[in-house]
């Protein structure tokens, strides 16, 4: 098994591609260790000293580290991805279900603005900010502000306010005249 990696724009975050499905649909984000208990990929992973958060996706997996210093923790994290793929255990436990990154739903007068920002979230976002290794998920829509949670390598990466303001806010206001602010939550 050859696993790739590739640097994300967050110096504190690898992408790790196994070259082989790790979700398929969806992501999994877990910041801490207590919350990977659904995925024994993601436990394995906050096995390694110095491992912080650890993100599932259909085809990556994006480990985030603490003050260790990389070329220290990859190789232990190059095994922890190998020993576990090839030990066959599901990468997520069928009980995992909660960790799955998706939208909020939105009833009322505001659902088909929400619909269409969802929808252009995950048209022409979401494969972007994936492309990094990361996630942006929907927490709702109040009063023309847009509230969305970053995930993975985008969570803590010192681009990811130019790229919610600058990108994310800009192209939902073009195409959803409502939305007069981006948050992150």
């Amino acid at each position: 098994m050859f696993i790739q990696t590739e640097t994300t724009p967050n110096p504190a975050t690898l992408k790790f591609l196994p070259g082989r499905e790790v979700l398929g649909q969806g992501t999994a984000n877990f910041p801490t260790a207590d919350a990977a208990a659904p995925s024994p990929l993601a436990q394995r992973l906050f096995e390694v000293d110095g491992v912080t958060g650890v993100m599932l996706g259909g085809d990556f997996i994006t480990v985030t580290k603490g003050d260790a210093e990389w070329h220290h923790i990859k190789p232990a994290i190059l095994g922890a991805i190998m020993d576990h793929f090839t030990s066959g255990r599901p990468v997520m436990e069928a009980a995992g279900g909660a960790a799955m990154s998706g939208h909020a739903q939105h009833e009322g007068e505001d659902a088909e603005i929400v619909e269409q920002i969802t929808e252009l979230l995950d048209s022409r976002v979401r494969p972007a900010v994936a492309a990094d290794g990361g996630d942006i998920v929907f927490h709702g829509f109040k009063n023309g502000v847009v509230y969305l949670h970053m995930q993975g390598a985008c969570a803590g990466c010192p681009s990811s306010t130019i790229t919610l303001k600058n990108g994310i806010e800009n192209m939902l206001r073009h195409y959803v005249p409502e939305v007069v602010a981006v948050e992150q939550v």
